[in-house]
């Protein structure tokens, strides 16, 4: 009324006051009065906005390619934003121009510039296999050029959604995939057959190393058996010469005592026979007519009978004929001492 109006923001938009050219009032989230003849009011949406962007790029190889992505961004100088953009809203907060929209296209032609940049460095199949280094270019790029930092404006992220070839392109592109996939398929058929066959190989050949390993120790545990069994032999030979020795020992020490009892006997029996002859020297000249007269026992009937034939027999020549009774030889035989 007369002029006079009210105005209220939200928290999102930096709001500046103009007053006859000079800055009356400047922050987020203001409501105040103003005299709308003299004054103007800048507002500056702070929130950040996601800026779609769909390019038709040339590849290295001159094969036509689609990037699409998105790039978020947010005013972070709303001050120098509204140097260089109109920003002016009416009394009811409406814009009264559309320059929001300049900010977009500068950020898209900024992001197209990077993007042909790098596109045209790769061939078609480096494009779609290096989305993430074509993001972080397109990012760089666009976050350091003069035009965003001249809006007081920051790229907070850029994500590259896909590189697309055109439909023929990528159907050769998948015709020559699936060749190369059968061919690797191939590959890995006859490399796994071909590892088959190596590891049946080296099995074969791990037992061969084995029987051979084992011939070897068998080999090996004969020879020692065969050792062993000499020494043992060889010990027992010794056991053998050394029981031997120690029976021809044994046998010279019974030699020896034999000789040595031969020769004590020798001297015992060279001792008796000494002292018969010496006990037999006296009787040596005595007629055994006087030797039976000196017995000790004295002479017995059947003695002296018998003395009486002895020398009968003596006489035989002289005598011319003996008559003895039966009688008398039975009593002789009969007789008792």
């Amino acid at each position: 009324m007369f002029g006079f109006n009210y105005i209220k923001f939200d928290s999102m938009n930096h709001v500046i006051l103009y007053k006859n050219g000079n800055v009356k009032k400047e922050g987020r989230g203001l409501a105040f009065f103003y005299f709308s003849p003299n004054s103007s009011i800048v507002s500056i949406p702070m929130e950040s906005n996601d800026l779609q962007f769909v390019f038709k790029e040339t590849t290295k190889d001159y094969q036509d390619v689609t990037v699409q992505g998105q790039i978020t961004y947010k005013v972070t100088d709303p001050k120098q934003l509204a140097e260089s953009l109109d920003f002016t809203v009416n009394s009811r907060g409406q814009y009264l121009k559309d320059d929001h929209e300049k900010i977009q296209q500068r950020i898209i032609n900024e992001a197209q510039t990077a993007s042909s940049a790098i596109i045209q460095r790769l061939s078609l199949k480096e494009a779609l296999r290096q989305l993430g280094e074509i993001e972080e270019n397109i990012f760089q790029s666009v976050q350091k050029s003069k035009t965003v930092q001249m809006l007081g404006l920051e790229i907070m992220s850029v994500n590259v959604l896909g590189v697309t070839p055109n439909p023929e392109m990528a159907r050769a592109l998948e015709a020559q995939t699936r060749e190369s996939l059968q061919k690797e398929a191939d590959q890995a058929v006859y490399e796994r057959r071909n590892f088959a066959v190596e590891q049946e190989r080296m099995i074969k050949e791990s037992e061969l190393n084995t029987e051979i390993a084992v011939e070897e120790k068998q080999k090996q545990i004969a020879e020692k058996q065969m050792e062993t069994e000499v020494v043992k032999q060889e010990n027992e030979q010794e056991l053998k010469e050394m029981g031997m020795k120690s029976d021809i020992s044994l046998e010279e020490k019974k030699q020896q005592l034999i000789d040595l009892k031969v020769k004590n006997e020798k001297k015992e029996a060279d001792a008796k026979e000494y002292v018969l002859q010496a006990s037999l020297n006296p009787y040596k000249e005595l007629d055994w007519k006087t030797l039976m007269a000196i017995n000790s026992r004295g002479v017995h009937a059947k003695d002296n009978i018998a003395l009486a034939f002895r020398e009968l027999a003596e006489n035989a020549e002289k005598i011319g004929s003996v008559n003895i009774s039966p009688e008398l030889l039975d009593s002789i035989m009969n007789s008792k001492k």
